[in-house]
């Protein structure tokens, strides 16, 4: 389902609808250099010139000079027509994750969770329309289709995980992310209307959790919630994962949310 034919409430009053413009401190370079790199992924390991360009909507001549500067700085790897990433790459995501003292403190928590629920147990954080997993301590049980690791992202506003942290955004800033992305449906569950969407994000936000139930991946329950700063800001969330099977939806309320509310609690008390 495109989402190109409807308006949040605020648009259609006429209010703001995008982003606000770069400063004139804003490097454009920067900007192209970081798109070629967000390029690449589990789908595409690699890329030829031409790929690149047309995948980021750059000139063969600007991506041709951002490809050889990034392998040239060891950010890629040149093998033939063929360009690839390469593990100097990791030093950017291990220095963000260096920086979040409260992953730390989060991970025994998290594993002792998990231990005694016997269901997998996760964090994430919020990055525009997706979630990227920062700390995850399995089950013995394999859940999902694709394997979940340090970095793995997957569609917000369709994983608890991500739809407690969208509920905590203004209305308007929720409304903006949705119209930028196309709905589809993963699973027969799949919410795919646009104002039904929003005011399921807007209902896990009033009672401060999140249950999907399926809509990801067929078999797939979730329930999350929110890490909080002191000022009451959402800057991650944990959930616990099980099978359909093995977990009703009232158990994931009723066994699962004190417990790892606890658990969001006490790593948000160790954030400033």
């Amino acid at each position: 389902m495109s989402t190109a034919a409807w308006k949040s409430p605020a648009e259609q009053e006429g209010g703001p609808a995008g982003r606000p413009l770069p400063d004139k401190e804003f490097m454009a370079t920067l900007e192209k250099g970081l798109a070629v790199l967000g390029a690449f992924g589990e789908e595409r390991r690699s890329m030829t010139l031409s790929e690149a360009a047309a995948l980021t909507g750059l000139t063969r001549a600007t991506a041709r000079r951002i490809l050889r500067t990034l392998a040239s700085l060891g950010y890629l790897l040149h093998n033939g027509r063929q360009f690839s990433l390469a593990p100097r790459i990791l030093e950017l995501g291990f220095a963000y994750l260096s920086t979040q003292a409260w992953i730390d403190h989060a991970e025994p928590l998290m594993k002792e969770l998990s231990q005694d629920i016997g269901e997998s147990c996760s964090a994430a954080i919020l990055q525009e329309n997706e979630i990227v997993y920062v700390a995850r301590m399995p089950a013995p049980h394999r859940l999902m289709s694709v394997s979940i690791a340090i970095g793995t992202r997957l569609p917000a506003f369709h994983s608890a995980l991500g739809r407690i942290q969208l509920g905590y955004l203004p209305e308007e800033e929720i409304w903006r992310r949705l119209r930028s992305i196309r709905l589809h449906p993963f699973t027969p569950h799949t919410i795919v209307d646009p104002r039904a969407l929003i005011e399921r994000v807007l209902a896990d936000r009033a009672q401060e959790f999140s249950i999907v139930d399926e809509e990801l991946e067929t078999g797939l329950r979730a329930i999350a919630a929110p890490v909080l700063s002191r000022s009451g800001e959402c800057v991650a969330a944990i959930n616990i994962s099980a099978h359909a099977n093995r977990a009703t939806r009232s158990a994931m309320r009723e066994e699962f949310l004190v417990p790892l509310q606890k658990v969001a609690v006490s790593i948000s008390e160790r954030i400033g």
